[in-house]
Protein backbone atom coordinates (compact mmCIF):
# COMPACT_ATOMS: atom_id res chain seq x y z
CA UNK A 1 0.00 0.00 0.00
CA UNK A 2 2.85 2.37 0.86
CA UNK A 3 4.53 1.56 -2.43
CA UNK A 4 1.38 2.57 -4.33
CA UNK A 5 1.21 5.80 -2.32
CA UNK A 6 4.84 6.64 -3.11
CA UNK A 7 4.33 5.90 -6.80
CA UNK A 8 1.24 8.13 -6.94
CA UNK A 9 3.03 10.92 -5.07
CA UNK A 10 5.99 10.73 -7.44
CA UNK A 11 3.66 10.69 -10.45
CA UNK A 12 1.71 13.73 -9.23
CA UNK A 13 4.88 15.69 -8.37
CA UNK A 14 6.32 14.90 -11.81
CA UNK A 15 3.18 16.24 -13.49
CA UNK A 16 3.28 19.38 -11.30
CA UNK A 17 6.94 20.02 -12.20
CA UNK A 18 6.19 19.59 -15.89
CA UNK A 19 3.24 21.98 -15.66
CA UNK A 20 5.33 24.59 -13.82
CA UNK A 21 8.11 24.30 -16.39
CA UNK A 22 5.57 24.90 -19.14
CA UNK A 23 4.12 27.91 -17.29
CA UNK A 24 7.63 29.29 -16.69
CA UNK A 25 8.50 29.03 -20.38
CA UNK A 26 5.17 30.66 -21.32
CA UNK A 27 5.87 33.47 -18.86
CA UNK A 28 9.34 34.00 -20.33
CA UNK A 29 7.91 34.15 -23.83
CA UNK A 30 5.33 36.74 -22.75
CA UNK A 31 8.04 38.75 -20.98
CA UNK A 32 10.27 38.74 -24.07
CA UNK A 33 7.32 40.04 -26.12
CA UNK A 34 6.74 42.90 -23.67
CA UNK A 35 3.59 41.40 -22.11
CA UNK A 36 4.81 41.89 -18.55
CA UNK A 37 1.45 41.73 -16.79
CA UNK A 38 0.53 38.46 -18.49
CA UNK A 39 3.99 37.09 -17.70
CA UNK A 40 3.44 37.93 -14.02
CA UNK A 41 0.20 35.94 -14.04
CA UNK A 42 2.09 32.86 -15.25
CA UNK A 43 4.85 33.28 -12.67
CA UNK A 44 2.36 33.82 -9.83
CA UNK A 45 0.53 30.65 -10.79
CA UNK A 46 3.81 28.78 -10.26
CA UNK A 47 4.26 30.48 -6.87
CA UNK A 48 0.75 29.51 -5.83
CA UNK A 49 1.62 25.88 -6.54
CA UNK A 50 4.26 26.05 -3.81
CA UNK A 51 7.40 26.29 -5.94
CA UNK A 52 10.06 28.78 -4.86
CA UNK A 53 13.33 29.45 -6.65
CA UNK A 54 15.75 32.32 -7.14
CA UNK A 55 15.14 32.21 -10.89
CA UNK A 56 11.38 32.50 -10.44
CA UNK A 57 11.59 35.45 -8.03
CA UNK A 58 14.19 37.09 -10.29
CA UNK A 59 11.83 36.93 -13.28
CA UNK A 60 8.92 38.20 -11.19
CA UNK A 61 11.07 41.12 -10.04
CA UNK A 62 12.13 41.89 -13.62
CA UNK A 63 8.50 42.01 -14.76
CA UNK A 64 7.55 44.34 -11.90
CA UNK A 65 10.55 46.52 -12.70
CA UNK A 66 9.43 46.85 -16.33
CA UNK A 67 5.99 47.90 -15.05
CA UNK A 68 7.58 50.50 -12.70
CA UNK A 69 6.29 48.68 -9.62
CA UNK A 70 8.97 49.88 -7.20
CA UNK A 71 8.18 47.95 -4.02
CA UNK A 72 7.23 44.61 -5.66
CA UNK A 73 10.35 44.61 -7.84
CA UNK A 74 12.72 45.27 -4.91
CA UNK A 75 10.81 42.82 -2.71
CA UNK A 76 11.20 39.98 -5.21
CA UNK A 77 14.83 40.80 -5.97
CA UNK A 78 15.51 40.55 -2.23
CA UNK A 79 13.72 37.19 -2.04
CA UNK A 80 15.81 35.98 -4.99
CA UNK A 81 18.97 37.11 -3.19
CA UNK A 82 18.00 35.13 -0.11
CA UNK A 83 18.02 31.99 -2.26
CA UNK A 84 21.03 32.95 -4.39
CA UNK A 85 23.05 35.56 -2.45
CA UNK A 86 26.05 35.49 -4.80
CA UNK A 87 24.18 35.82 -8.10
CA UNK A 88 25.69 38.80 -9.96
CA UNK A 89 22.66 39.38 -12.23
CA UNK A 90 20.27 39.57 -9.29
CA UNK A 91 22.57 41.98 -7.45
CA UNK A 92 22.94 44.18 -10.52
CA UNK A 93 19.20 44.39 -11.29
CA UNK A 94 18.37 44.93 -7.62
CA UNK A 95 20.73 47.92 -7.56
CA UNK A 96 18.87 49.45 -10.53
CA UNK A 97 15.53 48.90 -8.79
CA UNK A 98 16.75 50.55 -5.56
CA UNK A 99 17.63 53.65 -7.58
CA UNK A 100 13.89 54.20 -8.09
CA UNK A 101 13.25 54.69 -4.36
CA UNK A 102 12.69 58.12 -2.83
CA UNK A 103 14.39 57.63 0.51
CA UNK A 104 18.16 58.19 0.56
CA UNK A 105 19.37 56.37 3.67
CA UNK A 106 23.02 56.18 4.59
CA UNK A 107 24.60 52.94 5.75
CA UNK A 108 26.46 53.04 9.04
CA UNK A 109 29.90 51.58 8.26
CA UNK A 110 31.34 48.91 10.52
CA UNK A 111 34.85 49.59 11.74
CA UNK A 112 37.60 47.80 13.61
CA UNK A 113 36.96 44.44 15.22
CA UNK A 114 33.22 44.60 14.44
CA UNK A 115 33.95 44.89 10.71
CA UNK A 116 36.53 42.10 10.82
CA UNK A 117 34.20 39.77 12.72
CA UNK A 118 31.35 40.48 10.31
CA UNK A 119 33.49 39.89 7.21
CA UNK A 120 34.84 36.58 8.49
CA UNK A 121 31.43 35.36 9.67
CA UNK A 122 29.79 36.09 6.33
CA UNK A 123 32.56 34.36 4.40
CA UNK A 124 30.66 31.07 4.70
CA UNK A 125 27.12 29.96 5.42
CA UNK A 126 26.12 28.30 8.69
CA UNK A 127 26.23 24.88 7.01
CA UNK A 128 29.77 25.42 5.75
CA UNK A 129 31.04 26.63 9.14
CA UNK A 130 29.40 23.65 10.84
CA UNK A 131 30.89 21.31 8.22
CA UNK A 132 34.35 22.74 8.82
CA UNK A 133 33.93 22.19 12.56
CA UNK A 134 33.09 18.52 11.93
CA UNK A 135 36.06 18.07 9.58
CA UNK A 136 38.48 19.54 12.12
CA UNK A 137 37.01 17.38 14.90
CA UNK A 138 37.54 14.28 12.76
CA UNK A 139 41.08 15.42 12.07
CA UNK A 140 41.64 15.85 15.80
CA UNK A 141 40.33 12.33 16.53
CA UNK A 142 42.47 10.75 13.80
CA UNK A 143 45.63 12.58 14.91
CA UNK A 144 45.00 11.87 18.59
CA UNK A 145 44.65 8.14 17.84
CA UNK A 146 47.89 8.31 15.86
CA UNK A 147 49.56 10.08 18.80
CA UNK A 148 48.30 7.45 21.25
CA UNK A 149 49.43 4.41 19.27
CA UNK A 150 52.58 5.75 17.62
CA UNK A 151 55.90 4.31 18.77
CA UNK A 152 58.03 7.15 17.38
CA UNK A 153 58.75 10.33 19.31
CA UNK A 154 58.75 12.53 16.20
CA UNK A 155 55.40 11.11 15.08
CA UNK A 156 53.93 11.63 18.53
CA UNK A 157 55.15 15.23 18.58
CA UNK A 158 53.70 15.99 15.13
CA UNK A 159 50.40 14.30 15.97
CA UNK A 160 50.12 16.21 19.24
CA UNK A 161 50.79 19.59 17.60
CA UNK A 162 48.42 19.09 14.68
CA UNK A 163 45.69 17.45 16.79
CA UNK A 164 45.80 20.48 19.11
CA UNK A 165 45.61 22.76 16.09
CA UNK A 166 42.61 20.84 14.70
CA UNK A 167 40.87 21.04 18.05
CA UNK A 168 41.44 24.80 18.19
CA UNK A 169 40.23 25.29 14.61
CA UNK A 170 37.12 23.19 15.28
CA UNK A 171 36.24 25.41 18.23
CA UNK A 172 36.82 28.54 16.13
CA UNK A 173 34.67 27.19 13.27
CA UNK A 174 31.96 26.17 15.74
CA UNK A 175 31.98 29.67 17.24
CA UNK A 176 31.59 31.25 13.80
CA UNK A 177 28.82 28.75 12.98
CA UNK A 178 26.81 29.79 16.04
CA UNK A 179 27.49 33.47 15.36
CA UNK A 180 26.34 33.08 11.76
CA UNK A 181 23.23 31.22 12.91
CA UNK A 182 22.34 33.99 15.35
CA UNK A 183 22.88 36.68 12.71
CA UNK A 184 20.69 34.85 10.20
CA UNK A 185 18.03 34.16 12.84
CA UNK A 186 17.86 37.82 13.88
CA UNK A 187 17.94 39.04 10.27
CA UNK A 188 14.32 39.95 9.55
CA UNK A 189 14.19 42.35 6.59
CA UNK A 190 11.07 43.87 5.07
CA UNK A 191 10.15 46.22 2.24
CA UNK A 192 7.86 49.23 2.60
CA UNK A 193 4.88 48.81 0.25
CA UNK A 194 2.89 51.93 1.19
CA UNK A 195 3.54 54.91 -1.07
CA UNK A 196 4.22 56.93 2.07
CA UNK A 197 4.17 55.70 5.65
CA UNK A 198 4.52 57.72 8.84
CA UNK A 199 6.91 56.03 11.25
CA UNK A 200 5.96 56.74 14.86
CA UNK A 201 8.09 57.03 17.98
CA UNK A 202 5.69 54.68 19.81
CA UNK A 203 3.33 51.90 18.57
CA UNK A 204 0.19 54.04 18.43
CA UNK A 205 -1.29 56.68 16.14
CA UNK A 206 -1.21 59.39 18.84
CA UNK A 207 2.57 59.31 19.22
CA UNK A 208 4.93 61.73 17.48
CA UNK A 209 6.09 61.09 13.95
CA UNK A 210 9.73 60.03 13.96
CA UNK A 211 10.21 60.12 10.19
CA UNK A 212 8.49 59.12 6.96
CA UNK A 213 9.31 56.29 4.58
CA UNK A 214 8.28 55.60 1.00
CA UNK A 215 7.72 52.49 -1.07
CA UNK A 216 10.66 50.26 -1.82
CA UNK A 217 12.72 51.15 1.26
CA UNK A 218 14.29 48.20 3.03
CA UNK A 219 14.02 48.00 6.82
CA UNK A 220 14.88 45.53 9.58
CA UNK A 221 12.03 44.38 11.81
CA UNK A 222 13.08 44.26 15.46
CA UNK A 223 9.84 43.73 17.35
CA UNK A 224 6.06 43.67 17.01
CA UNK A 225 3.17 44.95 19.14
CA UNK A 226 -0.34 44.25 17.88
CA UNK A 227 -0.57 45.84 14.41
CA UNK A 228 2.75 47.66 14.71
CA UNK A 229 6.31 46.65 13.83
CA UNK A 230 9.42 48.21 15.32
CA UNK A 231 11.89 48.83 12.50
CA UNK A 232 15.49 49.90 12.12
CA UNK A 233 17.06 51.62 9.13
CA UNK A 234 20.57 51.11 7.82
CA UNK A 235 21.54 54.50 9.29
CA UNK A 236 20.54 53.36 12.79
CA UNK A 237 17.19 55.17 13.09
CA UNK A 238 14.36 53.23 14.73
CA UNK A 239 10.60 53.68 14.91
CA UNK A 240 7.23 51.98 14.70
CA UNK A 241 5.35 51.36 11.46
CA UNK A 242 1.92 49.89 10.77
CA UNK A 243 2.43 46.22 9.87
CA UNK A 244 0.23 46.47 6.75
CA UNK A 245 2.65 49.01 5.27
CA UNK A 246 5.50 46.49 4.98
CA UNK A 247 6.05 42.94 3.72
CA UNK A 248 8.53 40.57 5.31
CA UNK A 249 11.07 39.23 2.82
CA UNK A 250 11.74 35.92 4.58
CA UNK A 251 8.07 34.82 4.34
CA UNK A 252 7.83 32.18 1.60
Amino acid sequence: MKLVFYILTYFISTIAIAQNDALFNEGNALYNNGNYTEALDKYKTILNSGEHSAELYFNIANAHYKLNHIAPSIYNYEKALLLAPNDADIKNNAAFARNMTVDAIDVLPKVGFSKLLSNITHTFSFDVWAGLAVVFILGFVFLFINYYFSNYTSSKRMSFVFSSLCLLLSLVALSFAFHKYNLDDNYNPAIVFAQASDVKSEPNLRSDEAFQLHEGTKVQVLDSVNDWRKIKLSDGKTGWIISDDIKLIKNF
